[in-house]
């Protein structure tokens, strides 16, 4: 894949995510109606991938690739094994492959016919991402769609645009901020935002952080 090029291979077909959305709500409250479901069981799980599993577990990658130029060569190299090496596999999330950004180049992540997500890593999708606005304009203008996310890059960097798929799913690892030398991996993790894996936002280092 060059430039923004976007082939996209699913194997699976997904109904209007709207719609999908209300099926799946549907189907909970039935469900939970005759006893197959418990709330507060659905709520806990729903709770670990969007807070306590969240972003979290990229953002250790993140962090331990930006201070182990080791494992960042491995997490290039095999980006499945590696992050399987800090605990964090799982379904959608078991072919994995992980793309740096650099100053000529800046990588983003799309998935143009559903939401193909990185779970494991990053938590539940949100909702922008599965939006069909963001999914056909990611492609045609990614530099626009940055721009609505406060992200303005030079006209010298060059924009990539990865189209996860059902097989093969993309972490982008933003670069680190100036100024974070002698950081350890738990502060630099705290930099790291869900936006800034999927390539919509760029790390940087808080105002109050950086003037001290």
């Amino acid at each position: 894949m060059t430039g923004n090029d976007h082939s996209h291979d699913h194997s699976h077909d997904h109904s209007e995510l709207g719609e999908m959305d209300l099926r799946v709500r549907a189907l909970e409250s039935v469900l939970t109606q005759k006893g197959y479901i418990d709330p507060a069981a659905l709520d806990a799980l729903i709770d670990t991938y969007q807070t306590r599993i969240g972003p979290r577990n990229g953002a250790r990658v993140v962090a331990r690739a930006w201070v182990d130029p080791t494992f960042h060569d491995w997490l290039m190299a095999d980006a499945t094994a590696a992050i399987a090496s800090l605990g964090y596999t799982g379904r959608q999330g078991e072919h994995m492959v992980a793309v740096a950004n650099t100053d000529d180049q800046h990588h983003m992540v799309v998935c143009t016919l559903c939401s193909c997500y990185p779970w494991p890593v990053l938590g539940l999708p949100p909702t922008w991402y599965k939006s069909a606005p963001y999914r056909s304009r990611a492609v045609k203008d990614p530099r626009g769609v940055l721009a609505d996310f406060g992200t303005t890059l030079p006209e010298t960097t060059r924009i990539r645009v990865w189209d996860s798929t059902a097989e093969v799913r993309y972490l982008v690892i933003p670069q680190r901020p100036a100024g974070t030398e002698g950081w350890s991996e738990d502060e630099l993790a705290a930099l790291v935002s869900r936006d800034s894996m999927i390539g919509t936002r760029v790390v940087e280092v808080p105002s109050a952080r950086s003037g001290a």
